[in-house]
């Protein structure tokens, strides 16, 4: 059939509507070339069975993963066929194609995710164009080619940037940051309120393009729009009906001073874009940063992305409350019958009323609600499951009241942030207009923007007046409270602030716990209180460990974690960071990372039915471990030097008490120089107790701490370090080495230290110098329990190894225990005849040689004879580990070992630097990237290590291929059979 032909048939064609549309669509697929639908899985006509109570299914003609295709006769109503076919999307498997037709016309509505809708019509007599043939034959063949230029998010992501540069230009003129805001946001609502016909088409839009560079006209004129706005019932501006929007955003009226660039960005702003397509779920948190001066993320930061967001929300909201619609349907079904209206039919009216009631009165808490974008999908979360009730009411045919039940009225906030506290009320505001619109229901009238007076404006946590705050009842809460780590809350809260805070929740929160946990706490008891029956909360992964995670154990002892994802990628003011999103109520079958499980423990680890239990939470801190691992020294002002310096001083002649200044002087290393290359810093250290006038006598190192610490310090002994760790001193002073690990690194990595170098407290210091124990500490299995017992640093994206849930509870294997390996004095080196281990490349860069037939002393005090080769099966692979290591990190041709005669009398070990032209190859030599990488011969050397420590704990069973969960579990029923650490009462 050629195009003049079909035109000639369809045009004012009589046919009805049934008896039209298949004949037509066969026919149109004649003149496009394509095929007809014949395959019902795939491509046909007629999608979907009879409803119950009567009428069609959900499309005349549809294609899988292109179209949902409903056809009308001439003259019907398309946007009526259109809400039909969003009504029924989701039962098509959501086409990115929706397409309405009255034969003489085809209009095709974009239906993209995370895409603007937008509409293309074609006429039939505009079939003979060989163009627009082709665009049709697209919704066939290649529907990507309607996919919108931009997204939601990049439109967003342009409006905000327009806003912010219009913000800081007032800002920067002297207009408070609060009038600024408050006067753009009813700005940009305008723009969109315009554009989706809420207000009469291009109101806004031609009052900025009349007034021109008018300032003082434009500033009028504004203020009489929103003052209309503002007013009950609406009324006139200029020719134009204006209704009453009320709902707080224009009770206030305040136009500041304008400046024409000001007029010809906002009209730029107006003209120029469709704000339909801005995206809610972004919108608040993009113009937040633009409009606060505060705002810290950069206005392009990436953001959340909402099927994460969802990972809360579906289980919290969407689940439970469509179980409960399955419910009510069975009764609903029990007594229908669609032909007699007895009282079984009223009684399933009933059972349906009632559930649309409980829609109605369902209440959702966001106690720190930021710029809205929780409230806004928990609503539209609540909006669309009352669109399927409504729709499955239809097959019983229940008929819909015109207006919805659930709205902005479901939904309660509390925010601490002025800005953000209004933009979560436009967020909500727009996001449910566009709803409304998309799904063909009616916006709400008299007025249109319904009180949002739930969402407030106040701490969640403490009143002004130091009290606890308290939360309104609601069903479910949820939300994404602020990341702020124990340690830093000072420094942004305030001292004084922190301090009644950790006094106010004393018993309930631990004083060194996150900001986040306090969130938690509450929400427990609010469902404790029987205010609320379940909640949803974002946290960093760090609140699986350390203090943070009593606050789950709290909450696990209250009620269950019903669903949890312990460790997503998330961002937060612009930087990524790893989080775990926790549920917890009173719900069923519970599930971990997408899996069904038996229990969910406060570490966010489960336990699985038939599987080896491994509850890491219940592990104690053991006997034999205590007293051996200690954080290095927190110096607390600028004690560290450089090299260069310290060499000078080290040359200086004795000082006035015939001393030298290496008595003060120690090399030192943090963090970085184990993961990176050694910086080969110094540091100024007066020990744990010397007096400032002894400490005077070292002249030019106390002079240098006068001027560079003196002035940060409060406290009386400001020339000592913070921290010194006398304990640490005490237990390292009998040891020729130690062994060290960062607290913060991506992996979990041990080194050798020589006893001359003092530790920061960036590191943890392990007072054991033999091989075997840095072997077991070295093993898969201690990693395992380290990564599971550990906290994580900041953002969460970092282990952050602590002394007492990772060393402390440690179940190292039977006579291997720390407790085994302990020295007491230089006198029993010297007995058991030990001097470093064999071969042992040093930092000096030499090899010692032993004088006793043992590898290391640990074997000298074993009795049994059998743990005794372990011992040296485990040292030996634990020496071969650190030998290879050390030659890839220092090879002999890259690398020159060196020591002044200054630094060898102060008993320094040498350091190596880079042979002529190998410094920047040399740079790239650090643990991080070795382990980054993880060349064959470094997993082999693991393997063969962690062969040796499973053989000490008797594990003949033991393959690479063991699982984690069995290690981890054999691991905690040895913690549970060894000496425990009575706590003190």
């Amino acid at each position: 059939m050629t195009p003049e032909e079909f035109i000639a048939h369809w045009k004012d064609n009589d046919l009805n509507e049934r008896a039209g549309a298949q004949q037509h669509f066969n026919d149109l697929c004649e003149v496009l070339g394509v095929e007809k639908p014949r395959d019902r899985e795939n491509y046909c006509f007629e999608r979907g069975a009879k409803k119950s109570g009567g009428g069609d299914g959900w499309a005349d003609v549809w294609k899988r993963g292109y179209f949902g295709w409903e056809n009308k006769k001439p003259g019907r109503n398309l946007d009526t066929a259109y809400k039909q076919l969003t009504d029924y999307a989701g039962k098509l498997d959501n086409p990115p194609l929706l397409v309405v037709c009255d034969r003489e016309r085809i209009i095709i509505h974009t239906a993209f995710t995370g895409y603007p809708d937008e509409e293309t019509e074609i006429r039939i007599e505009e079939l003979t164009d060989r163009g627009t043939l082709q665009k049709l034959r697209w919704v066939f063949t290649d529907f990507e080619k309607f996919r919108p230029e931009k997204s939601t998010a990049a439109i967003t992501a342009i409006a905000a940037g327009k806003f912010a540069d219009l913000a800081k230009s007032m800002r920067e003129r002297g207009i408070h940051g609060d009038i600024v805001a408050h006067f753009l946001v009813q700005c940009l609502f305008c723009m969109f309120a315009e554009d989706e016909n809420v207000l009469p088409a291009n109101i806004f839009t031609d009052l900025l393009k009349k007034a021109g560079t008018d300032t003082i006209k434009a500033a009028q004129r504004l203020s009489v729009l929103f003052t209309t706005m503002q007013k009950k019932p609406g009324g006139m501006y200029g020719d134009h009906d204006i209704p009453w929007f009320n709902g707080g955003l224009f009770k206030e009226v305040k136009v500041p001073d304008l400046s024409a660039n000001d007029l010809s960005a906002l009209y730029e702003a107006a003209s120029d874009m469709d704000w339909r397509a801005i995206d809610p779920t972004i919108f608040g948190t993009l113009f937040e940063r633009g409009l606060d001066p505060d705002a810290r993320a950069p206005l392009g930061a990436h953001y959340t992305d909402t099927n994460t967001i969802n990972k809360l929300i579906t289980p919290l909201i969407t689940e439970p409350l469509l179980a409960e619609w399955n419910d009510a349907k069975t009764v609903i079904a029990t007594g229908y019958d669609k032909k007699v209206r007895s009282n079984g039919y009223k009684e399933s009216q009933a059972a349906y009323n009632s559930f649309l009631n409980r829609l109605q009165n369902f209440r959702v808490l966001d106690p720190a609600c930021g710029s809205g974008n929780f409230l806004y999908l928990s609503l539209k979360a609540l909006r669309d499951v009352e669109k399927q009730v409504r729709l499955e009411g239809l097959e019983f045919r229940f008929q819909p009241e015109m207006f919805m039940k659930t709205g902005p009225h479901n939904i309660l906030g509390i925010e601490k942030n002025e800005y953000a506290a209004e933009l979560a009320r436009v967020t909500v505001w727009i996001g449910d207009i566009q709803w409304c619109r998309r799904n063909g229901q009616g916006i709400a009238t008299e007025p249109i923007l319904k009180p949002l007076d739930g969402i407030e404006h106040r701490d969640a946590i403490m009143t002004s007046g130091g009290d606890e705050a308290a939360w309104p009842k609601a069903d479910a809460i949820i939300g994404n409270p602020p990341f702020l780590g124990g340690s830093k809350m000072l420094g942004e809260l305030g001292d004084s602030y922190v301090e009644k805070l950790r006094k106010l929740y004393k018993g309930r929160v631990p004083g060194g716990a996150d900001l986040v946990t306090y969130w938690f706490e509450k929400a427990r008891a609010q469902i404790e209180s029987r205010q609320a029956t379940v909640a949803g909360l974002v946290s960093t992964n760090s609140i699986r460990g350390g203090s943070n995670r009593k606050v789950l154990d709290r909450v696990v002892e209250t009620v269950p974690i019903f669903e949890a994802w312990s460790d997503e990628p998330w961002v937060n003011e612009g930087a990524a960071v790893r989080v775990s999103l926790i549920c917890f109520g009173n719900y069923e079958c519970p599930k971990l990372d997408g899996k069904v499980v038996s229990e969910i423990y406060s570490d966010l680890t489960a336990y699985q039915e038939g599987e080896i239990g491994s509850d890491l939470t219940t592990a104690r801190a053991l006997e034999g471990n205590i007293g051996v691992a200690f954080e290095g020294t927190k110096k607390y002002g600028q004690f560290d030097i450089p090299e260069e310096l310290a060499r000078q001083w080290l040359s200086l002649p004795n000082n006035p008490n015939g001393k030298p200044n290496s008595d003060v002087i120690w090399p030192w290393a943090n963090g970085m120089d184990v993961t990176r290359r050694p910086s080969n810093n110094r540091i100024i250290d007066f020990g744990v107790d010397l007096s400032e006038a002894d400490a005077a006598l070292y002249e030019a190192p106390f002079k240098h701490v006068s001027q560079h610490v003196k002035s940060q310090r409060k406290d009386k002994k400001w020339w000592l370090h913070e921290r010194p760790r006398p304990e640490m001193r005490k237990a390292l002073i009998v040891l020729p080495r130690y062994i060290a690990t960062p607290r913060v690194s991506k992996y979990r990595l041990f080194v050798w230290m020589p006893a001359a170098l003092l530790l920061d407290t960036a590191c943890v210091a392990i007072a054991r110098h033999d091989d075997t124990t840095f072997g077991i500490l070295h093993s898969r299995f201690h990693e395992l329990w380290s990564l599971k017992m550990c906290t994580w640093m900041g953002k969460g994206n970092d282990p952050r190894y602590t002394l007492t849930t990772c060393f402390e509870t440690f179940p190292f294997p039977q006579g291997l225990t720390p407790a085994d390996s302990r020295l007491k004095s230089q006198e029993e080196i010297r007995t058991l005849g030990y001097l470093p281990v064999i071969g042992v490349v040093g930092n000096n860069g030499d090899e010692m040689e032993p004088i006793v037939p043992f590898s290391n002393p640990v074997q000298a005090i074993i009795a049994d004879e059998k743990q005794r080769c372990h011992a040296q099966a485990i040292a030996t692979a634990a020496f071969n580990l650190n030998k290879l290591r050390e030659n890839w990190l220092n090879p002999a041709e890259w690398v020159d070992w060196v020591i002044t005669a200054e630094e060898e009398k102060a008993g320094y070990p040498k350091r190596p630097v880079a042979k002529a032209g190998k410094a920047d190859e040399l740079k790239k030599r650090t643990l991080t990237n070795l382990y980054n990488a993880r060349p064959a011969w470094l997993d082999n050397t693991h393997v063969a290590l962690d062969k040796a420590v499973a053989a000490a704990y008797g594990w003949n069973d033991y393959t690479p291929e063991m699982s984690d969960e069995t290690i981890l579990g054999r691991l905690l029923a040895l913690n549970r059979e060894r000496p425990k650490v009575e706590k003190k009462k």
